[in-house]
């Protein structure tokens, strides 16, 4: 494949063939195409997504389509989403080293990139669903958080360069008009496309759909979401874009990057960590989970304090951009002002990302786009006195953020809501 053909999707049957001479490839695999075992585990809502197997070794292969796979060609799709993609890797392999899988090769015109096959790796969302405790993922995504966020701002880029970033992550404008439907508003009226388990939440649904400070809190979000420019966002942050063994995490699919509050992130994160313990009741076929649900609160402790410990260290020691400038700080011997604007900056952080997280709840249970930890619930009834806690403990976060002063007390929260009655 060269890249001068016209874009023609890839198939279990078709691929060898198509990158049978392509040298990235066979490089890492074996040159021998006939001996090569393709299959197809693309389980999102985009794209296609295979592993290909030959002599010497493994790779995956990823290709847009020029639909939302999810939803089929009704919802047309930009193919350049993987552009934006492998660009986004780049940078966040640069920013946090060894966080992402390695790129071997892309193709703009077939929109597919060739990438590490990261095996025995598993989507963290699917090991949190079998009640698996891994020991690493908070310092890892604390880690990758505190430097790709910090590291692809102004507090540390040279100002041309963020703005050339900028400019180019900024066209990426279908993706980000996906998150800023789907996310911010469709959950809160009743949209085409929504779904949530029904009968059980009927009522529920209507009272946070009629509820005026939510709504307007969601669309404050939704402001900061597409006025703040902050930084170099993956944009997509959650347990189904994680791969985890007990050793290792690597963050992957980042193709809705683009530039946004750094606190989006977070709390997208951190909300699917939350979303985890309420469906944990959910999954107790072989037992009790009260020490799964003691260790995903554990995690979002300890995501929150390596994110803020990096964070502050990179604040000392890499802030060369043209924020909060040294020499208006250290460079006049006054390291307390400096601390100050740290403070400063992380609590606005912790406020909107409470926001975030709220408001993520909510489109994952009510929205389009669901996730797997209340979907395996096969008991409905179940399932929605899950959903049903996770969306009282959403409204609150997003509502409350500015009254919320620490993890603890959003814990606790999250705690006394799992305590109570189904609905």
């Amino acid at each position: 494949m060269t890249g001068k053909l016209p874009f023609e999707a890839l198939s279990v049957e078709t691929l060898a063939t198509r990158l049978g001479t392509n040298e990235a490839l066979c490089s890492k695999i074996g040159k021998d195409a006939s001996a090569w075992k393709v299959r197809e585990v693309g389980d999102g809502n985009l794209n296609l997504v295979f592993i290909v197997e030959g002599a010497s070794g493994g790779a995956i292969v990823k290709q847009a389509l020029p639909y939302v796979r999810l939803v089929g060609d009704s919802w047309p799709l930009p193919l350049k989403r993987s552009f934006f993609e492998y660009h986004a890797l780049t940078r966040q392999a640069a920013r946090a080293p060894g966080s992402v899988p390695a790129i071997y090769y892309f193709d703009e015109v077939q929109a597919l990139i060739i990438m590490e096959y990261l095996s025995p790796h598993i989507i963290l969302r699917r090991a949190l669903i079998e009640g698996r405790q891994l020991p690493n993922i908070a310092r890892d995504i604390g880690l990758f958080m505190a430097r790709t966020l910090f590291r692809g701002s102004d507090l540390s880029m040279v100002t041309k360069e963020r703005k050339a970033d900028l400019a180019l992550f900024a066209d990426n404008v279908e993706l980000c008009d996906i998150t800023e439907n789907l996310v911010f508003s469709d959950p809160y009226f009743d949209a085409k496309m929504n779904r949530h388990t029904s009968p059980q939440l009927d009522g529920l649904v209507a009272e946070l759909r009629a509820d005026r400070d939510l709504k307007v809190e969601a669309q404050r979000l939704k402001h900061l979401f597409t006025a703040n420019a902050e930084t170099l966002l993956h944009g997509d942050l959650h347990s189904g874009s994680i791969m985890v063994t007990d050793q290792e995490t690597r963050m992957i699919d980042p193709e809705f990057a683009f530039y946004g509050p750094m606190a989006f992130d977070i709390g997208m994160l951190l909300a699917n960590f939350w979303m985890s313990f309420f469906s944990q009741r959910g999954h107790e076929q072989k037992g009790k989970r009260d020490a799964m649900r003691a260790y995903l609160l554990d995690v979002v402790v300890e995501t929150w304090a390596v994110f803020r410990a990096e964070f502050s260290h990179l604040w000392r020691t890499e802030r060369t951009g043209m924020l909060y400038q040294r020499s208006l700080f250290e460079d006049q011997g006054d390291i307390l002002a400096a601390e100050q604007a740290l403070d400063d900056v992380l609590h606005q952080i912790w406020t909107d990302l409470l926001g975030f997280a709220g408001i993520e709840v909510h489109r994952r249970i009510l929205g389009l786009a669901h996730n797997a930890d209340f979907e395996t619930i096969a008991d409905e009834d179940l399932r929605a006195s899950c959903e049903a806690k996770a969306l009282k403990f959403g409204r609150h976060i997003a509502v409350n953020r500015r009254q919320i002063h620490s993890i603890d007390e959003v814990n606790n929260l999250a705690a006394l809501i799992e305590q109570e009655n189904s609905i």
